[in-house]
């Protein structure tokens, strides 16, 4: 599907999420084409974008059900008007818009709000200087920095998979966004950090979690190739994910 054109238009601080009106289109058109994958028993890998990518899946799943998000990213993504001056790129709140805060023509397409419970979510991957911890703690969201996770991914893993086993739930979704890896094995990101993860921890903490028969798909996003002009980055990345998804 081709994603409407990134606009900012006359956007000034205050104003809100930008693009948000053709954001809130695509996500449903997005939710339309997932839903019919998802109901025909597809794994669902959905390529490219910022991370706002993340409400189409949201709200295809909470059309089926009640699901999950295990949020993998270099950044907690829990912006809001309460926390800061003002919101802005959606990328930035993305965690917070699924999980029902932000405004409502984002977080309430089809009386859906919120797409995912606090208690569903999972946020892995922020660094030590993360902003909006204190949202996350509010919230009661289970989260593991960057420095947890590259000291056992296989057990932050382990972790999130247990957090996760609510009779409740009808499954989860796995959201990437690549900046979660170190800014020395992945610049191509828009805010590239040190303190990240090597492709190593990546792949150990995606494996179990992918291989999870209650893991219906997940999303990868960030990547710029604009920022990798020789295709090194990329190359990298395809064969973390490749070893990710396979045996």
């Amino acid at each position: 599907m081709t994603p409407p054109r990134y606009d900012r238009g006359e956007w000034k601080p205050g104003d809100g999420v930008f693009n948000s009106e053709a954001m809130a289109t695509y996500t449903t058109k997005l939710a339309d084409r997932l839903g019919e994958l998802l109901d025909g028993g597809e794994f669902v890998v959905l390529l490219g974008g910022e991370c706002s990518n993340l409400l189409g899946p949201a709200v295809a799943l909470r059309r089926r059900g009640r699901y999950g998000v295990v949020y993998l990213d270099g950044h907690s993504d829990m912006r809001t008007v309460d926390n800061d001056e003002y919101v802005g790129a959606a990328g930035g709140e993305a965690l917070a818009l699924v999980t029902g805060r932000g405004q409502d023509d984002l977080t309430d397409l089809g009386g859906l709000k919120p797409y995912i419970r606090d208690t569903d979510a999972v946020m892995l991957g922020y660094r030590e200087d993360e902003a909006y911890l204190g949202t996350l703690r509010e919230a009661g969201i289970p989260h593991w920095s960057a420095l947890t996770v590259i000291d056992d991914p296989a057990g932050a893993a382990a972790g999130v998979l247990e957090h996760l086993e609510w009779d409740e739930l009808d499954g989860f979704w796995v959201h990437l966004d690549v900046d979660i890896l170190d800014a020395e094995v992945m610049p191509a990101v828009d805010s590239p950090d040190p303190g990240g993860l090597q492709h190593e921890h990546l792949r150990d903490l995606l494996k179990p979690l992918l291989a999870s028969p209650n893991c219906v798909g997940f999303n990868i996003g960030i990547f710029d190739p604009d920022l990798d002009p020789d295709g090194r980055y990329a190359a990298e990345l395809t064969d973390t994910l490749v070893a990710a998804l396979t045996d």
